[in-house]
């Protein structure tokens, strides 16, 4: 058995694997991979896989969801172009690499950009709290979850302004109150479905209310809207995917459960991180993700031991990003707890053979 700590493409429930690829060969007489998006079959999966996104997050009316494409990058442009008004002005709180993306292509379709606070002066380990919002703000957006350094918002700050937010990573993980914001957005590849589609929830009274002058059709959602979500082709393999695993997730106790989950599979190897000589955590303990959770090898400590330790029982994904280095464990809603407890066994057996 494998153990995916990977932070890309996300790990799924070995059931929805197996539906997945049953419908590769067969959909009702087809290939999922050439069925009609217009057929009367995927028209089907496309409204269950929304009122399945409503359900599991409890989604109040008033807000509409869709299945774009284009990942969430994009997701940073159709963000600030629909939420652009009068003022073109909007507050970011950069936390890391995602976030600085966001405010960059904020700026790049014109918006006047506020940077309301930003941990960066520390290596982006910890979330910023108690900052200053002004009152002519178009929104407010933040990025939930910081996938490369591991933090992670725990609360939703308090403003007046509009309140946007990348979810990509931390999605369906725990609960959230849709109502506080305006737009939700989230790359499918973590804790929904494969890469491929863009989940967007959306306040209805928000649409087509952009004062850009520069709004490309495809980045318009109020068009998306309109059309169902079927505006061009969606990627509907991602798309069927992301329903069966919404389909398992509320099956498996909803999000509240996946948060009891993944609040026992963060307590776990934080646990091991700080209580182990070897290792250490640069993340503010109050701001530590239990989505990624990032730790270091102490001075002194043989790295290629340790990697060829956790590569011999099967571990993989477990390097930390390229631009910051050490150890970085993805915990997925998928991640079984047995897979960390492997990884925890091996950090122990490596102190007690070099500490």
């Amino acid at each position: 058995m494998k153990h995916n700590f990977g932070a890309g493409p996300c790990i799924l429930p070995q059931e929805v694997f197996k539906q997945a690829a049953e419908a590769v060969i067969d959909f009702n007489g087809l290939s999922i991979l050439e069925v009609s998006h217009r057929s009367a079959d995927f028209v089907k999966v496309m409204e269950e896989a929304r009122e399945l996104v409503k359900k599991a997050l409890n989604v109040p009316d008033g807000y509409t969801v869709l299945f774009i494409q284009g990942g969430a990058s994009l997701g940073f442009t159709i963000s600030a172009l629909n939420m652009m008004r009068e003022n073109k002005k909007a507050g970011y709180i950069n936390t890391g690499t995602w976030a600085s993306g966001a405010i960059k292509e904020a700026k790049n379709v014109g918006i006047e950009m506020n940077v309301l606070a930003s941990s960066e002066d520390k290596g982006f380990t910890y979330i910023p709290k108690g900052f200053d919002i002004p009152t002519d703000l178009d929104y407010v957006h933040y990025t939930s979850n910081n996938t490369i350094f591991g933090t992670q918002f725990n609360g939703i700050f308090e403003t007046s302004a509009p309140l946007v937010c990348d979810m990509s990573s931390d999605i369906f993980s725990k609960p959230v109150d849709v109502s506080k914001f305006d737009m939700i957005y989230a790359g499918a590849q973590k804790n929904l479905g494969p890469a491929g589609a863009t989940l967007f929830i959306v306040k209805d009274e928000i649409l087509g209310k952009s004062t850009s002058p520069f709004m490309p059709s495809y980045m318009d959602l109020q068009k998306h809207a309109a059309k169902g979500s079927m505006m061009n082709t969606p990627p509907v393999f991602s798309i069927y995917t992301s329903m069966l695993n919404l389909r398992h997730l509320i099956q498996n106790g909803g999000v509240d459960a996946a948060n009891t989950r993944n609040t026992a599979k963060g307590n776990l190897l934080y646990s091991e991180i700080d209580n182990n000589p070897l290792f250490s955590g640069p993340i503010a303990n109050e701001d530590r993700s239990n989505m990624n959770v990032t730790f270091l090898l102490n001075d002194g400590a043989p790295s290629d031991i340790f990697d060829t330790m956790w590569n011999e029982a099967n571990i993989i994904g477990l390097k930390g990003h390229r631009s910051v280095g050490g150890y970085r464990a993805s915990m997925y809603n998928a991640l079984p707890i047995e897979s960390v407890q492997v990884l925890v066994d091996v950090m122990k057996e490596f102190t007690r053979k070099n500490g």
